[in-house]
């Protein structure tokens, strides 16, 4: 049910915000020329945005359930409830994410830099709550090889989003700010990579 009413909300959200969307994809894959003004007419609809953020909360917190639960890593016994707590996890991180880079734009004077790094961010993430989808359905409802091919698909397809969502900033950040690529590198290091190797190691220290 839970997954017939992830595919419910995204049919509604695409026919209910049918512009937002097209836009959406037009950016993602720099199809047209007008990029700027498509991105102007993005950020000035702020409640399909919140609303496509919310989707991806809650694509993203179900994936990260059934992968926890394809591990046996289950911090909780109630699915529902660590389902909620991966949502909450989720909608944390990027929070923080959010308000950081906007202090760091705002301390270092350079607000459209971290304003066009923060757009790219959520564009990406908008996608991946999409992307994870048919993912999400054949995790649901299958096992065995099937299950593990899906999952292995499903890292593919958010590392290589992932990748591109580097690309994208570094190009739109180099635009605007002078910095060298050694420079774009040590961010990620600190504020990418560096996050998701102390949740490793957490998880490696409970498990």
């Amino acid at each position: 049910y839970v997954i017939v009413a992830l595919l419910m909300i995204f049919a509604l959200l695409k026919l209910g915000f049918a512009k937002y969307f097209n836009d959406l994809f037009r950016v993602f894959f720099r199809t047209t020329l007008k990029q700027r003004q498509i991105k102007e007419q993005l950020i000035q609809t702020p409640l399909p945005s919140l609303i496509f953020n919310g989707s991806f909360v809650a694509s993203a917190g179900l994936y990260a359930n059934l992968v926890l639960h394809y591990y046996e890593f289950t911090p909780v016994d109630n699915f529902w409830l660590l389902y909620l707590y991966c949502c909450i996890g989720l909608s944390v991180v990027y929070l923080i994410k959010f308000v950081g880079l906007k202090i760091c734009g705002w301390l270092f004077n350079m607000q459209q830099a971290a304003d066009s790094y923060i757009f790219i961010v959520f564009i990406i993430n908008k996608v991946i709550g999409i992307s994870l989808l048919p993912f999400l359905a054949l995790s649901s409802f299958t096992d065995g090889t099937i299950h593990t091919v899906s999952l292995v698909l499903s890292w593919c397809c958010i590392g290589g989003l992932f990748l591109y969502r580097f690309i994208l900033g570094f190009a739109a950040i180099r635009n605007e700010v002078r910095f060298n690529l050694f420079h774009f590198f040590l961010y990620l290091c600190a504020f990418e990579i560096a996050p998701l190797l102390l949740i490793y190691k957490l998880l490696l220290f409970f498990l």
